[in-house]
């Protein structure tokens, strides 16, 4: 997004939406290292480095504010590192890849040499993401190592059918902004959240201002598959794993997924979170990040 469309999106922001994004904000801090001339953007809150520090992987159509109900809880105790990955929100985009080429290793390879350059290429994590961002962690922990435990939530690249009952809108294609918006909406409800009470203003103004920062195109990633193939390298390898949908997921149908996964490999565990759709760490928050902090501790 150009500066200039950011002014013009923020004078038309609710204030106190953009107030509660400001306040988890202050509490990290910015580091933008450079890999091989790509800035990525990450956020680091809490100060503990007694722990292995977590690390949280964002959505397509995302960015670190995917975790921003999180963020506070899973910090108390730990060092936790939120990036906006390459070709999202404030991180740089990555040069284009060759028709037809895998577009996941110069994401992997920016997002590796980044974190590396702040926490120490060696240095063990506990790693996590959400959606398209599980996928991308599970292919990130077989190429990184040093992960301690291993968390999704939602995630892409299961191989299963999707259960899609809404279609969703080209919001690129809206003629104006309150056709855009409208679109918007829609996908919120047919894709993210199951809750219409939960479609609230911030949960649209995170929604919004990721879509518009998004130069990423991920969903061919998640829907090609891998994450099985993964999750049986760390499992190989000792890596706890912790495999969490929302009951009403529509990327998935959880129950049986979460119970075929745990039963293909050792060291795993499932929980399908109760009334929760595919955002479930923002629609059903304090459940999810005590599940989270119990499986990371």
């Amino acid at each position: 997004m150009t500066q200039g469309e950011t002014e013009a999106r923020a004078a038309t922001a609710p204030i106190a939406q953009i107030a509660q994004i400001a306040r988890i904000d202050a509490l990290s801090t910015h580091h933008d290292p450079v890999h091989e001339g790509v800035r990525v953007r990450w956020r680091r809150f809490g100060t503990d480095t007694a722990q292995p520090p977590i690390v949280l992987l964002h959505g397509g159509h995302g960015s670190w504010m995917h975790w921003l109900r999180n963020a506070e809880a899973l910090s108390a105790g730990r060092t936790l590192w939120l990036p906006d990955m390459p070709g999202f929100n404030e991180s740089d985009a990555l040069p284009r890849v060759a028709p037809g080429e895998d577009t996941l290793p110069p994401l992997l390879a920016a997002l590796g040499g980044t974190l590396d350059q702040l926490v120490g290429a060696d240095t063990p994590i506990d790693l996590g993401g959400f959606s398209f961002g599980g996928l991308t962690a599970a292919r990130f922990a077989v190429q990184r190592g040093a992960v301690r435990r291993f968390a999704l939530v939602g995630s892409g690249g299961h191989g299963t059918m999707r259960r899609m009952t809404a279609q969703m809108i080209n919001w690129r294609a809206a003629p104006d902004r309150e056709a855009e918006r409208a679109a918007l909406l829609n996908n919120l409800a047919a894709l993210m959240l199951h809750d219409k009470a939960a479609i609230d203003a911030l949960a649209f103004e995170i929604h919004d201002i990721s879509c518009h920062g998004t130069r990423f195109r991920s969903k061919e990633v998640s829907q090609s598959g891998g994450l099985r193939q993964a999750l049986d390298v760390l499992g190989a390898r000792g890596v706890a794993t912790l495999l969490l949908w929302g009951e009403f997921d529509v990327t998935a149908d959880p129950r049986p997924l979460v119970a075929q996964l745990v039963a293909e490999g050792p060291g795993r565990e499932g929980t399908v979170v109760d009334g929760a759709g595919h955002w479930a760490q923002y629609e059903r928050a304090d459940e999810v990040n005590a599940r989270l902090l119990r499986f990371f501790s």
